[in-house]
């Protein structure tokens, strides 16, 4: 179980500063053969122009090559090392399967040094191991969801993120998401038991600046204080407030209450009910 550990007060930047305790992590350097530069693309599009906003500047990451489809099946597999990613939220657990091949997968809640983890249409409800909704247990916690059989898992796997089976109805399972929707899914897609570990993650209080930009997190300046060129909430003299009457986004669409769906999502019929 992780826990938030206080930085000594040093300086007015670490005075409040939280991280996380490194006391499940074992190992510290990433396996060789799964690793490779991730390079950057700071919110930059093929063209070279900004598409996403408030990215860039970050330290240099290697990408660890996740199995998210978990398809070495019917092969034992013995948990080697739990490592942090600078690429995600949740932390990751070095696997050793009996054919000598390595593999990283998310490391659920729970998951120690040395356990037996396997995957498998019918294997045993055990956190970390993966294998078919259609035998998983109804109200099972699962993450790295299929939203499609073979395709891998696309769904839950942020750190402390957990789905629950809720029903099972002929080819379908019907899956409660974190967000409260409930989805059905193909009985023949494969999720892992368990929730994604490293819970406290979203508590941690990062204390100054300078540790979002090591992220590669950039300023996010309030349309209020922009001029009418840059945002719709632009200008007025002194501090006008918004100035209009629905708030809007920099591309002048409307940013609160709005429906974004589409009407005639193909997904939709999946769909039993709604987020909240």
């Amino acid at each position: 179980m992780e826990f938030i550990k206080p930085m000594t007060g040093t300086t007015p930047g670490r005075r409040f500063m939280t991280g996380l305790s490194s006391r499940v992590i074992t190992k510290k350097t990433p396996e060789k053969s799964l690793k490779v530069i991730l390079p950057k693309i700071s919110g930059r599009d093929v063209w070279g122009r900004v598409s996403v906003r408030h990215q860039g500047g970050r330290h240099k990451r290697f990408l660890r090559r996740i199995d998210f489809k978990r398809d070495k099946y019917d092969i034992v597999a013995t948990v080697m090392a739990i490592e942090y990613d600078p690429n995600r939220s949740a932390n990751i657990a070095l696997l050793h399967y009996l054919d000598g091949e390595k593999r990283y997968i998310l490391a659920p809640e729970g998951l120690k040094v040395g356990e037996k983890l396997q995957s498998a249409k019918q294997a045993e409800i055990k956190s970390g191991n993966s294998l078919s909704l259609s035998a998983i247990p109804v109200g099972t916690l699962i993450h790295n969801i299929e939203l499609v059989p073979n395709r891998g898992g696309q769904l839950i796997r942020s750190a402390g993120s957990a789905a629950v089976v809720m029903a099972k109805e002929k080819n379908y399972v019907q899956v409660k998401m974190p967000s409260g929707e409930i989805r059905k899914l193909n009985d023949q897609c494969f999720a892992t038991i368990g929730q994604v570990g490293n819970i406290e993650w979203k508590n941690i209080h990062f204390g100054k600046a300078g540790r979002k930009r090591h992220l590669g997190i950039r300023p996010t300046v309030r349309g209020t204080a922009q001029n009418p060129r840059s945002h719709p909430h632009g200008g007025g003299e002194g501090r006008s407030g918004v100035g209009m009457k629905y708030p809007k986004t920099p591309w002048g669409k409307h940013a609160r209450g709005k429906k974004t769906r589409k009407r005639n999502k193909p997904s939709n019929k999946f769909i039993v009910q709604r987020r909240k």
